[in-house]
């Protein structure tokens, strides 16, 4: 039976405060990147939850969203695998709130916040373009209130 296409889908947060976005400088497997607080969509849960969870986890911060700023599509070919990967992402923006005092995800070495033009000065380092043009488009005022999100659960039976 032939394996079935499946994209990925991530969160992203976007959260600035006085003219600097809050990334993260993770270990991937091509080095040290930068990143917006982001991750995959877990099973149960929504993508405001997500984005809730993939903050604190990754940042020590809670993570309130306001908006959807974007829904992105990637493609890219693996190096390592040769397989065709997509992502789907959804990028939030929002308010900040406490940080706590708890050790961030595996792999992720700190916090840092930037202004647009440092982070645009340093594109070899960003984990995916997407950084930059989810800044750019929060900068440029595209918000989408989240009420045009909808998350139906229902339960299904085997027969």
């Amino acid at each position: 039976m032939p394996l079935t296409w499946r994209p990925n889908v991530t969160v992203a947060a976007v959260i600035e405060r006085d003219g600097k976005f809050l990334l993260i400088e993770e270990e991937t497997s091509d080095g040290i990147r930068l990143n917006q607080p982001a991750g995959h969509l877990d099973q149960h849960e929504s993508l405001e939850q997500a984005v809730v969870r993939e903050t604190l986890e990754e940042t020590a911060h809670d993570f309130t969203p306001t908006a959807l700023v974007g829904m992105y599509m990637s493609r890219y070919r693996s190096a390592r695998t040769g397989q065709a990967v997509t992502y789907l992402r959804f990028a939030f923006c929002g308010d900040v709130g406490k940080e706590h005092d708890r050790p961030l995800d595996e792999g992720i070495l700190r916090t840092l916040w930037m202004t647009r033009d440092e982070i645009a000065a340093c594109r070899e380092r960003h984990r995916s373009p997407l950084l930059l043009t989810c800044v750019d488009e929060y900068l440029a005022g595209k918000r989408a209130p989240l009420d045009i999100l909808h998350t139906h659960s229902s339960v299904f039976e085997e027969v």
